[in-house]
């Protein structure tokens, strides 16, 4: 093995992740060198070109499945990108609200149709729209907040093109749906109290005369075609998932539907090669994409480390209870970070070797991170969105914290109970 011991290795491995996050390095140099680091302490030097090999080894299950994952980011990256600049996102959004007139209803249903698209800050998008409907209600800016932000991630948990879910499938080994499952009663349950705490006691506002039965037909027509590519990629994702031929076991589900959703887009965009190109110039692209090779780098070094070891003998000696394991480790990974892949990403490294990945177990800790990740200061949605509206973020906890921890216990009652 390597200099030291892998307890102590991780000790220092994890100070030095805890320094790049308090500098805000970026996540993706944040994963890669942490794993790098932890390699060049706790194993043989010699090793540690074949750890980063197996990682992406195509003749391996995992090495293939990595593959695959790290392309299906790169491919819902870059239709997120592509979405904006061909402007597709902006008729989308404006069809919805043409067909939705209750104010309540588009103010919480716009952030999470704008939430298909994960792009960094991507709350901003919506923030507008809500404004103006909002204002309507005359919601205070901390519950303007509030709503642009809490809404907007009700979608991600059961939305199965998602990064952090199909990160999570293939790091735990548990099929996507199978987690998409497990959260659809607690998505329930974040939509009700969102809701609730939003709109209680808020008057509605009379709906706007109808403009006839042409322009309703025409704004559902503008909707569906706008929403197409979404719409289209998460068919092909369940059809592949569902009539099997081992595409989903090896990630290439994902990857698959997301090149169909890209050639939708295109055709109904009818964009030229300028601004295909145009996401190809854009760093985040491809900082996502390096992002999750190195939640798979950080698996396989602490694999070959043995670390996962050091926490099955705390959990066996009954050191550490293991829903405190489960549920505190990627909800403070998910806080810190301010990013639901390294929070997901660390935590399953980690706790590999010690339990076994059911759905159950997946669920509970992709959960946990995201909702540590969701009322974090250094979650750019929630920062961007005060900002917009003007929000001390202390005034907007008022209404976060109390819907985080029914969240929270929802999650715990789906994981006790099924």
């Amino acid at each position: 093995m390597g200099f030291i011991d892998p307890l102590t290795a991780v000790i220092l491995t994890f100070s030095f992740l805890g320094l790049l996050l308090y500098k805000r390095v970026n996540l993706a140099i944040t994963l890669n060198a942490t794993a790098l680091l932890l390699a060049l302490l706790a194993l043989d030097w010699q090793n540690i070109p074949k750890v980063i090999f197996d990682t992406t080894d195509y003749s391996t299950v995992d090495g293939m499945q990595a593959i695959s994952v790290v392309l299906a980011t790169f491919g819902i990256t870059f239709l997120s990108q592509l979405y904006n600049e061909t402007g597709v996102i902006k008729r989308l959004s404006e069809s919805l609200s043409k067909i939705v007139k209750n104010s309540k209803i588009i103010s919480s249903m716009l952030p999470a149709v704008i939430g298909f698209l994960p792009v960094a800050g991507g709350a901003l998008m919506s923030a507008p729209i809500v404004d103006a409907e909002t204002e309507k209600l005359k919601l205070t800016p901390e519950k303007k907040t509030y709503v642009n932000l809490w809404f907007r991630h009700t979608i991600f948990p059961v939305y199965p093109i998602s990064q952090l879910l199909i990160t999570t499938a293939a790091l735990t080994n548990v099929p996507i749906f199978l987690i998409i499952l497990r959260q659809i009663p607690v998505v329930i349950v974040m939509v009700i109290v969102g809701y609730f705490m939003a709109f209680w006691k808020i008057s509605k506002v009379k709906s706007p005369e109808n403009h006839g039965e042409s322009d309703s037909i025409s704004n559902l027509k503008n909707f569906f075609i706008s929403f197409s590519p979404i719409l289209a990629t998460i068919i092909v994702v369940v059809a592949l998932g569902s009539f099997g031929f081992n595409l989903s076991e090896q990630g290439f589900d994902v990857l698959i539907a997301t090149l169909l959703g890209i050639l939708i887009l295109i055709i109904i965009s009818k964009a030229n090669s300028k601004v295909l190109a145009k996401p190809l110039k854009n760093k985040g692209i491809y900082g996502i994409t390096f992002a999750v090779y190195g939640a798979f780098l950080l698996r396989n070094v602490i694999k070959a480390a043995g670390v996962s070891e050091v926490f099955n003998t705390l959990v066996t000696n009954g050191n550490i209870n293991i829903v405190a394991l489960l549920t505190i480790i990627p909800s403070i990974l998910g806080f810190l970070t301010g990013s639901p892949l390294a929070g997901i990403s660390i935590s399953i490294s980690i706790m590999e070797g010690v339990i076994k990945f059911l759905p159950n177990i997946a669920s509970l800790i992709y959960m946990s991170a995201y909702l540590g990740y969701i009322i974090a200061p250094t979650h750019l949605c929630f920062t961007f969105t005060a900002e917009y509206f003007k929000c001390p973020l202390g005034k907007a906890y008022r209404y976060v914290i109390p819907s985080f921890l029914v969240t929270s216990l929802a999650t715990l009652l789906i994981y006790f109970l099924f």
